[in-house]
């Protein structure tokens, strides 16, 4: 009997450990923001061929569409540590034609494309609950690979 109770302990452990990776896997890393940090700038590269939408939604939650293709893994993976009333994300990859897709943990999705300056994605958007949320930074055209600079600010 205390046999076959260790052997669950044992398995119910792994499983926990072995989903673990999962929740905070990004491809180029992540940014914790707080009260001691509210803006920050992560780096990577595009390239995946998977729809974007198809991994979240055709449209976020004001409506506006989603666009774009990247990998299947979030490209970084932003932890807010409390509320924050509004927050920008903005690509810089010298003009090359991206698009941003973020879901939060409870499923809430926001999508942005171009910006008022060229074809480099934006996202502007209000009512930031604290949590963790996956930001995918994708190309209009599948398998694209533009180096960027995501810039997120209150």
């Amino acid at each position: 009997m205390a046999s076959r109770l260790q052997w669950s302990s044992w398995l119910v452990s792994l499983a926990v450990l072995g989903a673990l990776p999962a929740l905070g896997q990004s491809n180029f890393g992540g940014l914790t923001l707080g009260a001691n940090k509210q803006s920050g700038t992560l780096t990577g590269s595009t390239g995946g061929a998977t729809s974007l939408p198809a991994i979240v939604s055709n449209r976020d939650r004001n409506n506006n569409k989603c666009l774009g293709f990247g990998d299947p893994t979030p490209d970084h993976i932003l932890v807010l540590q409390q509320n924050v009333p509004s927050l920008k994300l903005r690509v810089n990859s010298s003009g090359g034609d991206t698009t941003l897709v973020v879901q939060g943990a409870q499923g809430d999705v926001r999508c942005g494309d171009d910006s008022k300056g060229g074809k480099d994605a934006s996202l502007t958007d209000t009512d930031w609950q604290a949590g963790t949320y996956k930001i995918w930074v994708g190309t209009a055209t599948p398998g694209v690979r533009r180096d960027y600079t995501l810039y997120v600010r209150p």
